[in-house]
């Protein structure tokens, strides 16, 4: 027997309120079965491959001063979805499993997707930088507001977790080591 759906409510910068709901794998009727009437619904699940209700799913339901819409994903590995307002960018950037998305912040429409090779641990943003970091469990991310990547860095170690602390990128290794790193450049900070 699955797990019941989970679900969080979050507020983001400029006034956008995203109520998450997600399950496992085969579970896209108990996820959807709450979905609210009014505004666009936009279904992203096709893009990770055929069947996606099969899948993890999540639905993303935004409401804004600019009107409400609603966007769902598809993920191969049960996953916590996660989002950034990228307020520079007017994007709400969602990681999901090993999909990146960047999605107009007002109205829900796709502008661009990234896929990486390993799950996503988290997506950052800051007015400083002029890209999103998107960082998965063996790479680094630049990825500009046009969805062109501006800078990639592997990794040797597994990648647990990111924050941007002090104006610099701090990755922590599954062995426990800690790397700065410029995330203006994806360089070795000093």
């Amino acid at each position: 027997m699955s797990a019941e759906p989970r679900d969080a409510t979050i507020t983001y910068a400029g006034g956008l309120r995203a109520r998450w709901r997600w399950g496992g794998s085969g579970q896209a009727a108990a996820v959807f079965a709450l979905s609210e009437a009014g505004g666009a619904l936009t279904d992203h699940g096709p893009l990770v491959g055929d069947d996606p209700d099969a899948r993890c799913r999540a639905e993303l339901r935004i409401e804004s001063p600019a009107g409400a819409w609603t966007a769902r994903f598809a993920s191969t590995l049960y996953d916590e979805p996660a989002a950034v307002h990228w307020d520079t960018a007017g994007l709400l950037v969602v990681k999901y499993g090993f999909q990146t998305y960047g999605l107009e912040a007002r109205g829900g429409a796709l502008r661009w997707t990234h896929r990486s090779a390993t799950p996503i641990l988290a997506v950052l943003a800051s007015p400083r930088l002029r890209h999103v970091i998107v960082q998965s469990e063996l790479e680094t991310f630049a990825i500009e507001a046009d969805g062109a990547v501006g800078w990639r860095i592997a990794h040797s170690d597994v990648v647990t977790g990111a924050e941007l602390v002090g104006g610099r990128l701090v990755l922590t290794s599954y062995s426990g080591l800690l790397n700065a790193l410029d995330p203006a450049t994806g360089q070795l900070a000093g």
